[in-house]
């Protein structure tokens, strides 16, 4: 399968209203996205569209979200991440708005893809008739540093390894079980409060890190049919109860900080820093979605190793996983370049195919 582009359009905010910015992006309906400025007109298709009016339900809904959550639980790699310009609604399309706490929780209305995934893979753990293992582990990548967002204490750098049979993988990450919705949202509350975010010129909440989210399922189900006659025994399982095989998925969810330009945000200092940081990751990203956009024949050496985010991300792009794409812009037409080039980035990765 292909990944499954997505866009999201968000509302013009009340400061581009007040600025006199012109909406120069328009939904056309069925996945169409037309972009009309001056020297630019295009129409753009994508698997699904949704426009400033669509809410956080139809959003999940439409994305496929839903099967992705299926898919996982029975036993694919499964990922979402959401991608765009800083300041375009990445963070609240996959968690809601900001300022929940466990203490203040948001409209159930207003809660993201995050959320509703949690909710519809413990409806579906509690319908199947399996023995299901649930755990998260949360990350941020950070200035090329990876960091456990769930772990006690400052957050510190964790080594990122390589191995044969697991690929890429981060050495001593905190994973820990649950088994509640409550459970749950509090791991993501925990780690998005302590990951780091900074305000500038076009985001009061800009995102500094790439964060990433993993749901671990475990799965081992036994049909409840001993032989007639016997019990529950080794000898009464061998002979009546088949054991099916385990099966081990996972569902990642990755909110990527926003690409920008330093001279529109007004950034300098660490700010600079960062946004240099977050720019050559998400390049990286770019330039290995282009290669793996071409013909199985005519691929060259994919560089994943060029930066922490695409060796996380490599299994996802292009191995065994099936990968689910939330592209955010804004309509304003002051931010047509970068609307622009998310909407090039997500055209190339519609071409990718991966063998789940």
């Amino acid at each position: 399968p292909r990944p499954h582009p997505t866009f999201r359009v968000r509302p013009l905010t009340c400061t581009e209203t007040r600025r006199g910015d012109q909406q120069v992006v328009h939904s056309l309906g069925d996945g169409a996205v037309h972009v009309s400025a001056a020297r630019h007109d295009a129409t753009f298709g994508f698997s699904a569209v949704f426009d400033a009016g669509a809410s956080q339900e139809a959003v999940f809904e439409g994305s496929g979200m839903r099967q992705l959550v299926e898919l996982a639980m029975d036993g694919f790699s499964c990922t979402v991440f959401a991608f765009g310009q800083t300041g375009s609604g990445k963070t609240y399309t996959l968690m809601g708005p900001l300022g929940q706490s466990d203490t203040q929780p948001a409209s159930p209305a207003l809660l993201g893809l995050m959320q509703r995934s949690f909710t519809c893979l413990l409806e579906q753990s509690r319908s199947r008739a399996s023995d299901l293992a649930l755990s998260a582990s949360y990350l941020e990548i950070y200035n090329e540093q990876v960091r456990d967002l769930l772990s006690p204490g400052p957050p510190c750098a964790l080594p990122l390894r390589w191995s044969k049979s697991r690929g890429f993988y981060v050495e001593n990450q905190l994973s820990v079980e649950f088994e509640s919705l409550e459970a749950i949202v509090s791991l993501l509350l925990q780690g998005s409060q302590r990951r780091r975010t900074s305000a500038h010129a076009l985001n009061r909440h800009s995102s500094r890190s790439h964060a990433l989210l993993t749901i671990h399922v475990r799965s081992r189900a036994v049909s409840a049919h001993p032989a007639p006659g016997q019990g529950w025994g080794a000898q009464g399982l061998s002979a009546g109860a088949s054991a099916c095989p385990s099966k081990q998925g996972t569902l990642c969810f990755v909110d990527l900080a926003g690409s920008e330009r330093v001279k529109e945000t007004g950034s300098s200092g660490e700010l600079s820093v960062e946004a240099n940081s977050i720019n050559r990751s998400l390049l990286a990203l770019g330039h290995c979605i282009s290669l793996l956009a071409k013909p199985r024949g005519k691929r060259t050496h994919v560089p994943y190793r060029d930066s922490k985010l695409t060796r996380l991300l490599a299994r996802s792009l292009g191995g065994s996983g099936i990968t689910l794409m939330v592209a955010c812009i804004s309509p304003s037409s002051r931010c047509l370049s970068e609307t622009l080039s998310t909407l090039h980035y997500a055209s190339r990765a519609r071409r990718v195919t991966t063998r789940p």
